[in-house]
């Protein structure tokens, strides 16, 4: 695949990430333990196996980092920032978990090994995947993510809208409904923008409220969010056309196919770099303010656009 152009840096953006995926990893894992929290009765051994097989593959965290990273841009960098990051990728996970189903994409791999259903039932993943999203919201709503009710319940709210009918569930039901059928570019940039760009604008939008940002850079930050997102996907795009799943860790040309409603399949590779390109242009432009501060963020775009799997 032909590289999109990056902004000229100074620093190799893929150990800091290592190191923040990390520190997701912890929380992750301190949240998925055996012992019960108070109003729970008992954590069902195997389904809580589950949970964690989905929720512990590994994976580069980039939701809950580009969290992090937005939040520290305005100053914040504590534990109760990382809580947030984990509860947003309990709901990622528990999406891949439904994702993979017979009953929806039929996958059989994920991150190079058996998907949740495939290492355990399909009845065990669908409990795993229901029981991931209800803890999402556990967690985003407790004291150590923010002191003020009020702004935890302004993260819950925002988490379940980027999560729902609005957001991801509604764009997966708009990808199924796109199978085999001709869609405009705005429908596909609609679908796309709901089914994987909400949980990637809600974590950069998240991560300004955590960190009490002012309503205008919150604004900000939520159209950088909008833009990562669509390059992303457009990026996941193009992989499934020219990659090998010896590369992404998942089967590739499923896309097209399932007759799927892409911009790659309408526009062609070229046009869709090519606004891969621009897109990354317009993140830089939107960063320019915060000046080397927001370096972090700059190179998290470049990597999402440049990304092999």
């Amino acid at each position: 695949m032909s590289p999109i152009q990056e902004p000229i840096l100074t620093f190799d953006i893929k150990p800091h990430l290592a190191h923040q995926a990390q520190q997701v990893e912890t929380a992750l894992e301190d949240l998925l333990r055996e012992q019960v929290m108070d109003g729970e009765t008992v954590r069902p051994a195997r389904l809580l196996e589950a949970m964690r097989y989905a929720a512990l593959s590994g994976g580069k965290r980039l939701r809950p980092v580009l969290l992090m990273e937005t939040a520290a841009l305005f100053g914040r960098t504590d534990e109760g920032v990382c809580e947030a990051g984990a509860a947003l990728e309990f709901i990622h996970c528990y999406s891949l978990a439904h994702d993979d189903l017979p009953a929806m994409d039929d996958d059989d791999l994920r991150r190079g090994r058996p998907t949740t259903h495939k290492a355990f039932d399909e009845a065990t993943a669908i409990l795993a995947g229901d029981a991931l999203l209800t803890l999402a919201f556990d967690v985003i709503t407790g004291e150590m993510v923010h002191p003020d009710a009020a702004t935890r319940l302004r993260l819950g709210r925002e988490l379940s809208r980027a999560a729902g009918i609005g957001g991801m569930a509604g764009g997966q039901m708009l990808d199924i409904e796109s199978e085999n059928r001709d869609r405009t570019e705005a429908e596909i940039r609609t679908l796309q923008a709901m089914k994987t760009g909400a949980l990637l604008r809600y974590a950069c939008r998240a991560g300004a409220i955590l960190a009490d940002a002012d309503e205008a850079d919150i604004q900000r930050l939520t159209r950088f969010g909008e833009i990562i997102g669509l390059a992303f996907q457009l990026a996941d795009d193009l992989l499934d056309v020219e990659a090998s799943s010896d590369v992404t860790g998942k089967a590739t040309g499923k896309d097209a196919d399932a007759g799927k409603a892409t911009l790659v399949a309408l526009l062609g590779a070229d046009a869709t770099r090519s606004e891969v390109s621009r897109l990354l242009e317009e993140a830089q432009t939107l960063l320019a303010p915060f000046g080397d501060k927001a370096d972090n963020l700059s190179a998290i775009a470049g990597f999402i656009a440049n990304r092999d799997h």
